[in-house]
């Protein structure tokens, strides 16, 4: 028993001890955060600017679209058989270029029946002249009467006027004979060939295809009334008027157009009038029916006061932003906000300027203060 009594005493010694060691360090630990929560943190590092009041040109965005500065519907002026589709669909094609070959046969035999006809008409004519001198001649040795010569100076005339009808008729089959060579009438961007090889084509009626300019483009747009009058005072200046277009909603597909149309009345179902830029494509990468964001000025301040949109804060309903006194302390001032410039925004009530406003670092500031 003795033995068991000095064995559990040692055992015993031995699980206190390492109980002690943790006692310890936890007070050593206790003693180094309540130093830690005693030490003032070292103050936020934050990028402060100086409120300067300068001259800026305020923007609207407005939804509008692409279309081509010229569009044209192909139809043919002859009609006959499709016997050739010489282009490739969806691809560029140049003013002149040949498009669609109409069978041109029957309209080779028209013009080679119009020049045998203008053949005999011309031959008619030169027997009618011959007759109407012989009848002079005659006339004046009285030995013919005066009616025989008066009708043969009217056959004259009526070959003549035959003449004229077989040249116009000539003319007429030609002009119909080059209308089966459909050509490109612009230069552009062809679409999908609506009549294809074998197909017959009706003069005037049926789509062969649509052909659209692809440089310059245009982007139309429409405005309400008031930003509408607002801008036109701004855009009525001497100068290009330009405008930053992005399109498809991707913001690195963003250009600078120029504004060369402003219509002449407002839409009366929408209360807006409708403006046109124009954009350069040379590459042809633009196309008609893309959707685009255009900025339009609509207002010039003089003396604007601009800061960060970033330090601009929002509690509820309201703003505000820290400005730096003359102490060096931040302060909290409620200002009123306009419209955006770029990444800054108008300050319209709150601020003057020399303020210096805290643009980077508030919400680190804030959440040290908060620990």
């Amino acid at each position: 028993m003795g033995s068991l009594n000095q064995r559990a005493r040692t055992t015993s010694g031995r699980g206190i001890l390492p109980f002690l060691l943790l006692m310890a360090l936890l007070a050593g630990c206790e003693a180094k955060s309540e130093e830690a929560a005693t030490a003032p943190p070292p103050p936020p590092d934050v990028d402060v600017v100086n409120i300067v009041a300068q001259p800026v040109v305020l923007s609207e965005s407005f939804t509008g679209r692409v279309e081509a500065a010229e569009t044209v519907e192909l139809r043919p002026r002859v009609s006959g058989y499709i016997e050739e589709v010489a282009f490739e669909e969806g691809e560029l094609v140049e003013q002149g270029d040949l498009l669609f070959q109409i069978d041109p046969r029957p309209y080779q035999a028209r013009v080679g029946a119009a020049q045998a006809e203008l053949a005999q008409a011309r031959s008619q004519l030169a027997q009618a002249g011959s007759e109407a001198e012989r009848a002079r001649v005659l006339l004046g040795r009285q030995a013919i009467s005066q009616e025989v010569h008066d009708q043969r100076q009217s056959a004259l005339s009526n070959a003549r006027a035959m003449v004229d009808a077989a040249e116009a008729a000539l003319q007429t089959a030609e002009l119909d004979l080059e209308y089966t060579r459909v050509t490109a009438p612009v230069s552009g961007r062809a679409g999908r060939a609506m009549v294809t090889r074998g197909n017959l084509a009706n003069a005037d009626q049926s789509l062969l295809t649509t052909l659209v300019t692809i440089d310059p483009i245009h982007v139309y747009f429409e405005a309400d009334e008031q930003a509408a009058f607002a801008s036109h005072a701004l855009l009525s200046g001497e100068g290009p008027n330009s405008l930053k277009i992005e399109l498809g909603g991707d913001a690195t597909r963003q250009f600078t157009g120029t504004l060369d149309f402003i219509d002449n009345r407002l839409n009366p179902n929408t209360g807006t009038l409708q403006f046109r830029a124009l954009l350069a494509n040379p590459d042809g990468r633009i196309r008609p029916g893309e959707f685009a964001r255009v900025e339009m000025p609509v207002a010039r301040l003089e003396q604007a006061l601009l800061v960060d949109g970033k330090a601009v804060l929002t509690d509820q309903d309201r703003r505000y932003v820290y400005v730096v006194d003359e102490n060096n302390l931040a302060q909290r001032r409620p200002v009123a906000t306009g419209r955006q410039v770029d990444e800054r925004t108008v300050i319209s009530e709150g601020l003057t300027a020399g303020d210096r406003v805290i643009v980077n670092g508030v919400q680190k500031s804030l959440c040290r203060a908060w620990k």
